[in-house]
């Protein structure tokens, strides 16, 4: 159960994101109330956040997720596979050398955190446009020297692999439909969101509380079913650049 977070707030630049969600562009004022309001539930948990200002150079500059995966033994920066992301994880890479040893992804792979599931020893790597089989090949051997199972997952559809598949903790994932049968989560225990709901399958849960995006009362009551405290966040700011609320941190 992870004790800290980095957060990085959104830029005015974030109007500039990468996006597919055809969804318009993001409200800036509100998404930076959004943001605070994200840091503050995490706060609420007991996590303690380090919150960096914005960088206007990167307008995705927000979601710290993508720069580097963590583990309890190493963190591995990334290299996104967006090339207007390459640059991000520099700020944030001093703060994270100081807690564990630092391992990186070369070119030409390339790997973003959101394609990255750390369940216990188990780490699920998806294959998605941003994530490419030699940033995988390269991150199964460096964590499989720490003892870790690396498993790559193609991603059909979707920006990242988290978009439909979340660590619940244990052996429990939160999955979109096209997930429930997928022959690399054998092992795993899927919650599946209602259909319609695929978007709150990025909710981040810590301990017996989930993060849950606002708006989705049957993925609330299947969590609330399962045992957990859903807190609820509207996050529809960042849904309008392919963004969700596991992407605003990187947890240590």
């Amino acid at each position: 159960m992870f004790r800290r977070a980095i957060a990085r707030k959104p830029g005015a630049s974030a109007h500039r994101g990468l996006t597919t969600a055809g969804l318009g562009a993001p409200d800036i004022a509100l998404m930076q109330d959004q943001h605070e309001a994200y840091v503050r539930a995490l706060e609420s948990l007991g996590v303690a956040v380090t919150l960096l200002e914005a960088d206007e150079r990167y307008p995705d500059g927000c979601f710290v997720e993508d720069v580097a995966v963590v583990t309890p033994d190493c963190i591995v920066i990334t290299r996104p596979g967006a090339p207007s992301r390459r640059g991000e994880g520099a700020a944030i890479e001093p703060l994270l050398a100081a807690e564990r040893p630092i391992a990186r992804i070369e070119a030409p792979g390339s790997v973003e955190g959101g394609d990255v599931i750390v369940a216990g020893e188990r780490v699920l790597v998806g294959l998605s446009e941003r994530t490419n089989a030699d940033g995988a090949s390269q991150l199964e051997t460096i964590l499989s020297a720490h003892g870790y199972q690396v498993q790559p997952v193609p991603v059909a559809h979707g920006l990242h692999l988290k978009t439909d598949v979340n660590w619940l903790g244990g052996d429990r994932l939160l999955v979109t439909r096209g997930y429930t049968s997928r022959d690399e989560l054998a092992g795993f225990a899927p919650l599946v969101v209602p259909e319609g709901e695929e978007y709150a399958a990025n909710s981040l849960c810590r301990g017996d509380r989930v993060l849950v995006p606002d708006g989705f009362p049957g993925t609330r009551a299947l969590l609330e079913r399962a045992g957990f405290t859903v807190v609820a966040l509207d996050a529809s700011e960042f849904r309008k650049l392919d963004g969700g609320l596991t992407c605003l941190s990187l947890r240590l």
